[in-house]
């Protein structure tokens, strides 16, 4: 999908391309193309002279690679940015090139900060003056995006708390807990990710002196931004190793109760064991065995032996 953006009356206006036709007499600050066919790389190559190659969003980009300026004045930028779906949240690679004024963006799915950037350029007059404040304002979305991901893993561990924390954990209350964390450290981490790659590229932006005065003092603005979430990624993995080290605590116990059950038993079972042996040997010297009253009284002993235990037990508080 190829998408031209122009500017009109202070406004990002959108056309989807599908002829070359289109592109031959526009003057677009914004060309984004999503997973682009080569027929539409083609149109960019005779319009704009640019040529996109096929691994221009490859993931096993060497890092040298991800932030660099061309002889011919092209500034390449390879950039992360998050997803954050109920599905699969993902870190999905974006490559940009500026050149003559005009920036191409390439990635493989839509992705929700270009849909964020595309509503609030229709509805604010004067958000965008040329291709780098596009870029800037991409940037500038991203890291609202990863604070809103970073509330709703607030939200989330909350509710984790709340189950593990306030009320009886059994062992499946526990598995559901650790699956809840997992996601939230996953996502977590992806957050982290984007905003360490925000912060490169707009401290590259920064030091090739691309950027007029206005320009660069908003991405100095966004790089405040950025270090404020840092903090709050860092108080999120420790509430996130708090509970799971809480929930596995509350799996151990439940394991120990078993075990406890299972010592307890073994324990009280050791005497009327001990007593059946010496009476099942029969000797001689043991004459209550000749008497009627004698394998009543040995059936009685064993269950002595086995209350005695229990009893001994549950003043001391282990049954419960």
């Amino acid at each position: 999908m190829l998408n031209m953006f122009t500017l009109a009356q202070g406004r990002l206006v959108q056309e989807e391309i599908d002829s070359p036709d289109l592109l031959a007499h526009a003057s677009p600050v914004w060309v984004d193309l999503e997973s682009p066919q080569a027929v539409e790389k083609r149109w960019i190559t005779d319009r704009f002279g640019l040529s996109i190659p096929d691994n221009i969003v490859d993931d096993d980009l060497e890092e040298s690679a991800r932030f660099y300026e061309e002889d011919n004045g092209e500034l390449h930028i390879r950039s992360d940015f998050l997803i954050d779906d109920d599905v699969t949240p993902r870190n999905v690679r974006v490559a940009f090139i500026l050149k003559n004024g005009v920036l191409f963006s390439v990635h493989g799915e839509d992705l929700p900060v270009f849909r964020l950037l595309r509503l609030r350029a229709r509805r604010i007059p004067a958000l965008i003056g040329d291709a780098k404040d596009v870029l800037l304002k991409l940037y500038d979305a991203d890291a609202e995006y990863s604070a809103d991901a970073l509330e709703g893993i607030y939200d989330s561990l909350e509710k984790v708390s709340a189950r593990v924390l306030k009320q009886d954990v059994d062992d499946q209350a526990a598995g559901a807990a650790l699956g809840a964390i997992a996601k939230e450290e996953d996502l977590n981490g992806r957050v982290r990710r984007n905003v360490m790659d925000t912060r490169r590229a707009v401290s590259f932006m920064m030091r090739s002196r691309m950027l007029n005065a206005e320009q660069f003092e908003e991405a100095r603005q966004i790089l405040r931004d950025i270090d404020s979430l840092d903090s709050h990624t860092a108080f999120v993995f420790d509430k996130i190793n708090f509970l799971m080290d809480a929930t596995v605590g509350f799996i151990n116990i439940n394991q120990n109760k078993v075990i406890k059950i299972f010592s307890v038993a073994s324990v009280a079972l050791l005497p009327p064991t001990l007593i059946a042996s010496i009476y099942g040997m029969n000797f001689k010297n043991m004459p209550e065995l000749d008497q009627s009253w004698g394998y009543p009284f040995a059936l009685a002993l064993m269950v002595a032996s086995v209350a005695a235990p229990f009893i001994y037990f549950r003043r001391k508080g282990w049954l419960r």
